[in-house]
């Protein structure tokens, strides 16, 4: 075993006895007589959604360390790899004993965990202090800059430990975002377009919109690890070309879960052919994340549903053919049991006739960034459903059935943020390389600015092996809400930190809208909020870390120290 894995791999015992004694401290707040009392969370937030944030930096650090191992094993672990390695351990230990940044202005320490220093000098073992003083000074960082510098041509920043296979599926998506979606995509932010119907139609052709759907309905039945990868390339590009697969990945997910076979063998197909685009109809103007308080009533009416209701916040809601659309049938069931999902089918729209059908109307949501399918808001007044669109043809199964859902989106979302976040870091690189500054020489060459690219990357990297060990553990039928919570979570504040600062590298440049970073930190904004905000993420998680005793994120046994 390499001799800097050994290291990580002992410095984890300080890092999982952090852990454990933050759990048992948060876990004593907040449950009473045996269950999670909701107005002690409400009340120790702060250190309640801190224990989220320690528990995906041990999820990340453990996932590079199993990342490094399997480079190691297969002789790929080189020079690049190990100072990745090192820096994010350096780095991230660093903050776990002294604070994690949960946003901008928000972080944790230990203090705000019941605990005190005492605990490192107590528990800390040699390699976890070495690291923190030793494993990213100067020296490494600027070694790992001239690296990412002469890999800029090919690419090379990091192997992310991908096999023959899915390198070659990767490659295949990366030629189509730099032939199609790259020169296009900033005009297209710029003009608030819609995305191409040409484009839409090629993306059809590699098979985006079918990727997970299964064989026998279609699609290509390629796992979820294979989409995250497809879908950070995708994202690369434009966050609007990434997250229109998002649309047809959702319902899918709800048919294979929730609907009839008839259902499945009706949308499934045209789903993974692109015949079809759908969008979800979720979020109501008053409610939010609230699903439970839905008022938009869906009446049964002979064959049909009658639906009455507004609805907000729906991406690709004109030209979408088919609505996943979440309604209350039993209005004497207040909660969640009430709500039902239907599959309702509409006409195409444009902007010149947003909603053609009779019983919708609406309009655009003007947005900074995430444009190419573009917000609207609907109302429904007598729009009808037929009933054989009642998903699952069972009422009360609504919420229930989105919840199938959430694991899958989440980790697409995360795979979203790694695309934009690469986005960020490649064009910071490039303009640092081309730009120079008074004295002749380039940008690149000031250590500030080298530094930013080098925890660009590193941090990139740490929340890739995060989103991947989710997608793998999705793809294996385990239960992965933790997972996914914590890589959305991270990956989420990555982007937004890497387009931040690949703005400040422009300097004034960057808040040129002419600049493509301007476009690049508007998309990135965006994904600390949909899917969940980072602090209803937060919630979910700590939720789940206090509610059973965590163990799943270990190391494999013949790498245990």
């Amino acid at each position: 075993m390499h001799e800097l894995i050994s290291k990580c791999q002992k410095s984890l015992i300080t890092v999982d006895k952090y852990y454990d004694a933050a759990l048992q401290h948060v876990r004593g707040e907040l449950i009473v007589n045996g269950k999670l009392s909701r107005d002690n969370l409400d009340r120790e937030q702060h250190a309640a959604h801190g224990l989220s944030w320690v528990a995906a930096y041990r999820a990340t650090l453990k996932e590079m360390v199993n990342w490094a191992s399997d480079l190691e094993r297969n002789g790929l672990f080189n020079k690049t790899e190990q100072l990745m390695l090192q820096i994010i351990f350096s780095e991230y230990c660093a903050q776990i004993k002294s604070g994690i940044p949960m946003s901008q202005l928000e972080y944790v320490r230990p203090q705000d965990l019941g605990l005190k220093n005492g605990l490192f000098q107590e528990n800390g073992t040699e390699e976890f202090n070495d690291l923190i003083l030793n494993g990213n000074g100067t020296t490494d960082r600027m070694q790992l800059a001239e690296l990412l510098k002469e890999g800029f041509s090919s690419r090379n920043f990091g192997n992310s430990g991908l096999d023959e296979t899915t390198s070659i599926i990767q490659e295949q998506f990366r030629k189509f975002v730099e032939d199609d979606v790259t020169p296009n995509a900033h005009e297209w932010h710029l003009k608030d377009n819609l995305i191409p119907i040409s484009v839409i139609e090629k993306m059809s052709e590699l098979g985006v919109f079918g990727l997970t759907i299964p064989e026998e309905y279609g699609g290509l039945g390629m796992t979820r690890f294979v989409d995250c990868v497809v879908t950070e390339e995708l994202a690369r590009g434009y966050i609007g070309i990434g997250s229109l697969g998002t649309r047809g990945d959702i319902a899918a997910e709800l048919l294979i879960t929730g609907g009839t076979e008839e259902q499945k063998n009706k949308y499934l197909p045209k789903i993974a052919s692109g015949e079809i685009l759908p969008c979800a109809v979720l979020t109501e103007p008053h409610s939010g994340s609230d699903m439970g308080s839905f008022k938009t009533r869906a009446v049964e009416n002979g064959e049909h549903y009658t639906i009455t209701g507004n609805k907000t916040w729906v991406t690709h809601g004109a030209r979408s053919d088919v609505m996943m659309l979440l309604a209350r049938t039993n209005p004497d069931e207040k909660g969640y049991k009430g709500l039902s999902m239907f599959l309702a089918e509409k006409q195409r729209g444009d902007d010149d006739n947003m909603f053609p059908d009779e019983g919708i109307s609406g309009g655009e949501i003007e947005v900074l960034g995430y444009r190419g399918m573009k917000e609207y808001e609907m109302a429904f007044d007598g729009f009808k459903v037929k009933k054989q669109n009642l998903l699952g043809e069972k009422e009360g199964n609504g919420f229930k059935q989105m919840m199938e859902t959430f694991e899958a989106a989440r980790i697409q979302t995360a795979a979203r943020a790694l695309g934009v976040a690469q986005s960020a870091f490649e064009t910071a690189m490039q303009y640092a390389i081309d730009r120079t500054d008074t004295n002749g020489g380039s940008l690149y060459d000031k250590p500030r600015n080298a530094s930013k690219i080098v925890s660009m990357a590193t941090e990139i990297m740490a929340a890739r092996q995060l989103t991947y060990f989710a997608a793998k553990e999705k793809d294996k039928g385990h239960r992965c809400d933790l997972e996914a919570g914590m890589a959305k979570m991270l990956a989420a504040r990555v982007a937004w930190a890497c387009a931040d600062n690949g703005v400040q590298i422009h300097g004034g440049n960057g808040f040129a809208l002419e600049y493509p970073i301007s476009r690049i930190l508007c998309d990135s904004r965006i994904l600390n909020i949909f899917e969940g905000t980072a602090e209803i993420q937060a919630d979910i998680v700590t939720r789940r870390l206090v509610s059973v005793s965590y163990t799943h994120l270990t190391l494999p046994t013949s790498d245990l120290v």
